[in-house]
């Protein structure tokens, strides 16, 4: 059996000192293997916001060892671990982080300017990554000339489009309806089974956690629950073809 692409022992995460400290992890095991979909759940202030930094190279353990493909990344200086983000990672967050008076094409090639890539690379890239979400033809628009689930999926084309082993999504439906939010989630599971990228998702919501196939839960600093879940939701694919109506 290959190593899993991602490997957590015994990490712990410290904040503080003395009366003032605070374990947010209490020494974590988990192993991910390349193309899965991990939904981790717990209650605020579980340790699952922590660990989800960790793996996203955004915060370092305080003990343990974090092992990416085999590299130890906890032995990785800041510099480092920035290309490790670059080059293998993207992110979605529940906010959208997207740049306001920007278009939607300039928000997806952010992540290959910061990478060096030429303007004719970013362009095709992006577009690219727009088709694959269903936004060919809104690539000029503004985030205030789309709708909560257009933006969500501009932030996940600008997750995608470096072409990424892993995405971690952080509560990517929190600022979303319930059908954007179903559309949302459909869109992440096609990209994890049609295209091989592991995702990664923070969530409190189990309906949203139920289109992953395993779901780790922490309580307290700890992983108390890893399950496979044998039965993914699965919804019919959308026409993601015309976009939203704004």
């Amino acid at each position: 059996m290959s190593d899993p692409l991602i490997r957590l022992r015994g990490v712990t995460k410290r904040y503080g000192s003395g009366a003032a400290e605070l374990m947010a992890l209490k020494g974590i095991d988990l192993d991910i293997a390349a193309g899965e979909f991990v939904a981790i759940m717990g209650p605020s202030g579980s340790g699952k916001s922590t660990a989800m930094n960790i793996l996203g190279c955004l915060d370092t353990p305080s003990a343990g060892q974090y092992l990416f493909k085999g590299a130890h990344v906890e032995a990785l200086s800041r510099d480092q671990r920035a290309r490790l983000r670059r080059r293998f990672l993207g992110f979605v967050f529940q906010g959208f982080n997207l740049l306001a008076r920007t278009s939607a094409q300039e928000n997806v090639e952010l992540p290959l300017l910061y990478r060096g890539d030429s303007a004719s690379a970013r362009r095709v890239a992006a577009a690219k990554a727009l088709q694959s979400v269903g936004l060919g033809g809104w690539e000029h628009h503004t985030p205030a000339e789309l709708s909560g689930g257009q933006q969500q999926r501009v932030a996940i084309a600008r997750a995608i489009v470096t072409e990424p082993a892993v995405v971690l999504a952080d509560e990517p439906t929190g600022n979303l309806d319930t059908q954007r939010s179903h559309e949302i989630m459909g869109l992440l599971m096609a990209l994890n089974r049609d295209h091989g990228i592991t995702v990664l998702m923070v969530t409190h919501e189990p309906d949203m956690a139920a289109y992953a196939r395993r779901m780790v839960h922490f309580v307290d600093g700890r992983i108390a629950r890893d399950l496979v879940n044998p039965d993914p939701t699965t919804v019919a694919p959308a026409d993601l073809t015309a976009g939203e109506s704004t």
